[in-house]
């Protein structure tokens, strides 16, 4: 199926069938083939608080007030932060930012921090990816006078904290548009109230005799912190990285572009890139290393120091990737004796807090269950907890449930992914508690798992011409599945392991065309072990991804395989 020439109808009657199977309706299909800012974005407005604190920042920035920009230490955080700062500056703001160390001081706003940020000079803080249950510490930076605005995506409880505005659309009293919006990462949101800035200070006449900032230009932090923190890539999120992604192509930001360097991608990147190469590099100064990098690194102005900064991370990357490794070896061996369980808890005394989150994902792929792997302080029996959860699975109302029974000692996040702090004394009644609550709706979720296909081809109608189409839907990611086809019949001619426990395959059709295939981390699967043997010759039908293999002079289709069956 070569799509060229006479059969671009072909492909469009392809790109319209995923819109489709994606729930687009049908009038709809054009708005959603090329999202489009224009086309998806709300009016900031919409959003409780959102105009007050527009407001306020207006006000800071005008009143010359220091201005400090509060982050978390992922990716989400770093470049929410990042977008922020930016803005402010190019606003002639007096703008800093402030990550808190990781293992030093844990995850969101601490009272003590805030509070000697107000000391320090900063009259107004503005907390992103974080703030959204941080009561204590935003009570005592109010008792001490000083501002905060809270730019977060978290669940909130029916109580809010003190805070000058609360900018969620996850806030349990939004309307209907807003709540619509709560699948955006924090720098989505962090970009709306970058909207509602300019068009405060538009109002103002603060642009009479001075340019606009570019907010297209803000685009490629949005793509990036949006994809890395698994966001759902529906709606005004497909926008945001879509634009995003031609942003990021021109390589305008000085650190981004250092960062693509450093992933040694020798060509644009892609939406997977973001979340596999460029992510996990940001990740790894809070994970392992100096929290502040990430943003450090998006802000810079200087190439010399940027280059710098981007050999950093990737050196912290791979020792990230070392640490990983061995607490993932020690979490699935209790694993291996967990019987039944519905959530899969694990722990350990001396796990490095900074990989948890990673190994959780890891496990919950391996076993198809929500997973939440715990570090314990071996001194103080305290322990920080990073859970992942499976579609259709709410972990982080669950987790702020368990904190309410008093299991926890603090505990939030989203329906996908979760964090905790616990002590081990709590663990086995938090184990139980998540069984009980859970236990429903994981079954539920478990038997409505299927894979679903989009197109079935014969060996010599997976191209690259194919593969150019079935990307046209995208960007593909949480929310909006990759397509999958369906190849076969084919026999096949060479099967082994290469790598780090990877199969790959050449396969034969009816049509005397072959194709390759792979298979990541799948050696010791029942699929690989079965294709390894061939089977006596018996033929298959595969099913995966269709990707293109541009590691040679000319670009070849492959596929990317997930799951295999006889096909007699």
């Amino acid at each position: 199926m070569a799509l060229h020439g006479g059969e671009s109808s072909i492909a469009d009657d392809i790109l319209t069938q995923l819109l489709l199977t994606r729930g687009v309706a049908p009038s709809d299909v054009a708005r959603h083939a090329n999202p489009t800012l224009r086309e998806f974005l709300p009016d900031p407005s919409q959003f409780n608080d959102m105009e007050t604190a527009a407001e306020r920042i207006t006000q800071a920035v005008m009143g010359q007030e220091a201005i400090t920009v509060y982050g978390d230490y992922d990716v989400d955080g770093a470049t929410s932060a990042a977008l922020l700062v930016e803005l402010l500056r190019d606003l002639g703001a007096t703008a800093d930012y402030y990550i808190p160390d990781r293992l030093l001081e844990g995850y969101g706003p601490s009272g003590e921090a805030l509070v000697r940020l107000g000391r320090q000079g900063s009259s107004l803080i503005i907390t992103v990816d974080c703030g959204a249950m941080a009561h204590d510490a935003l009570k005592q930076a109010h008792d001490a006078g000083v501002d905060v605005i809270v730019v977060d995506h978290h669940k909130c409880s029916p109580d809010l904290p003190l805070a000058a505005a609360m900018v969620n659309p996850n806030r349990l009293d939004e309307n209907d548009i807003a709540a619509a919006h709560g699948h955006l990462a924090a720098v989505g949101v962090a970009f709306l109230l970058a909207i509602a800035i300019v068009r405060v200070m538009r109002g103002r006449g603060f642009f009479k005799d001075r340019k606009e900032p570019n907010l297209m230009g803000l685009l490629d932090l949005v793509a990036l912190g949006t994809v890395a923190d698994v966001a759902a890539l529906h709606g005004l999120n497909r926008a945001f990285v879509s634009q995003g992604l031609k942003i990021m192509a021109r390589r305008e930001r000085i650190g981004m572009a250092a960062l693509i360097d450093a992933s040694r991608l020798k060509r644009a990147p892609q939406c997977s890139d973001l979340g596999f190469a460029l992510g996990p590099r940001i990740n790894a100064g809070g994970r392992v290393g100096e929290s502040t990098l990430g943003v450090r690194l998006l802000t810079s102005t200087d190439p010399d120091e940027a280059r710098s900064i981007s050999e950093q991370l990737s050196s912290l990357n791979e020792d990230r990737r070392t640490i990983e490794a061995a607490v993932q070896e020690q979490a699935e061996d209790q694993v291996a004796g967990q019987g039944n369980r519905a959530v899969v808890v694990v722990s350990g005394a001396g796990w490095h807090p900074g990989v948890i989150g990673i190994v959780a994902g890891r496990i919950k792929e391996k076993t198809g269950r929500p997973s939440i792997v715990i570090a314990v302080d071996d001194e103080t029996g305290v322990g920080k907890g990073s859970g992942r959860s499976i579609s259709g699975v709410d972990l982080g109302a669950a987790i702020i449930a368990a904190r309410e029974q008093g299991l926890l000692e603090a505990g939030g996040g989203h329906a996908m992914a979760a964090g905790l702090t616990i002590h081990r004394d709590q663990l086995a009644a938090f184990a139980d508690f998540l069984d009980q609550r859970l236990s429903k709706d994981i079954a539920k979720a478990r038997e409505n798992q299927s894979m679903l296909l989009d197109i079935s081809v014969a060996p010599g109608g997976l191209t690259p011409e194919l593969v150019e189409t079935l990307d046209k839907a995208g960007p593909y990611g949480v929310g909006w599945p990759g397509p999958r086809i369906a190849l076969g019949p084919v026999r096949i001619i060479k099967a082994d392991i290469v790598g780090q426990d990877h199969l790959r395959i050449i396969a034969a059709g009816d049509d005397g065309r072959s194709i390759k295939g792979i298979a990541f981390r799948a050696a010791e699967t029942e699929m690989a072990q079965t294709l390894l043997h061939r089977s006596a010759g018996r033929k298959f039908h595969l099913a995966g991804r269709a990707k293109i293999d541009d590691w040679g002079n000319r670009p070849q289709a492959e596929i990317h395989l997930e799951d295999a069956a006889f096909a007699d």
